[in-house]
């Protein structure tokens, strides 16, 4: 075993794992360390990376010879190639200095791998003041009834056609939150159902897609999905209308919990909040 886990468990502010990002508390052991090491030398996807579902093959990797494992702090880099290539490092400890010390190691990481970015991670607590970043957040299913959906949401494929058909040019309008790539996959027919909201007969929101896989200790979550609304429909409930949806299809559906990352004060964060999610931690992306 490569990992001490009374050096490294003290150092997880936040349940985040190199490659497979955030897990569920219960979930965090450092078999799932030890696991990204086993990946990085096979390159197939484990059983439960959510990335898993998109095939393909997995694209980040850890870096497992330039692990640095102390009892004060441990740096784990990734290796992307993907566009120009990325150098993460993410860095656990509990003391600020490490962020200059990872961000070194990060700059001659990428420097060995001809790679153009190198980046720095840094997990944080959920009780850090004036966080930045993405906020981990967690819903848990088995803590009452999600409410029944309201308002204009049904899967894509129970509009009518001339409707569905709108979907597609909603898509490369939000292509920058991820719709241009999920509407390929609906159309290779390879995702989950998709929810979306529609107003006048144009659709103008969506969430999915709609999937629910084991995690690493065998617990079913539902799997993150792509969100988002036209700027131009916003501030008529239709995101949480969307969300609140998706939270019962996921309970309806036998999920446990779901984990999801939110821009910290952006929208998605704002309503996470105020329908009680309950906050994990946070992370922090800053370049090297």
């Amino acid at each position: 075993m490569f990992f001490r886990w009374d050096w490294l468990r003290p150092q997880l502010t936040a349940p985040v794992v190199p490659t497979l990002g955030p897990v569920h508390p219960d979930a965090l052991t450092v078999d799932l360390f030890e696991d990204t090491l086993r990946a990085a030398e096979t390159g197939d996807f484990l059983p439960y990376d959510r990335d898993r579902r998109w095939g393909g093959e997995k694209d980040e990797k850890v870096l497992r010879d330039d692990v640095v494992h102390q009892r004060e702090h441990t740096f784990i880099p990734t290796l992307s190639r993907r566009g120009r290539g990325t150098v993460k490092v993410f860095a656990y400890g509990l003391h600020d200095g490490i962020v200059d010390e990872a961000a070194e190691l990060a700059a001659k990481l990428a420097a060995a791998h001809d790679v153009v970015n190198a980046r720095v991670v840094r997990p944080l607590g959920p009780e850090t003041t004036h966080p930045r970043g993405t906020r981990i957040q967690l819903k848990e299913f088995t803590a009452g009834s999600c409410p029944a959906p309201v308002g204009p949401v049904r899967p894509v494929a129970d509009w009518p056609t001339d409707v569905q058909e709108t979907f597609a040019p909603f898509a490369r309008v939000m292509a920058s939150d991820g719709l241009a790539f999920l509407y390929t996959r609906m159309q290779a027919d390879r995702c989950g159902p998709v929810l979306a909201a529609a107003v006048e007969g144009r659709i103008v929101g969506a969430i999915g897609p709609m999937e629910v896989c084991p995690d690493a200790i065998g617990r079913p979550q539902l799997m993150p999905q792509y969100f988002a609304v036209l700027p131009k429909a916003r501030g008529q409930c239709l995101g949480r209308f969307l969300w609140r949806a998706a939270m019962r299809w996921g309970q309806s559906h036998g999920a446990a919990y779901q984990l999801l990352q939110t821009k910290v004060d952006g929208p998605s964060d704002q309503l996470c909040q105020s329908e009680g999610l309950v906050s994990l931690g946070f992370t922090h992306t800053t370049s090297a």
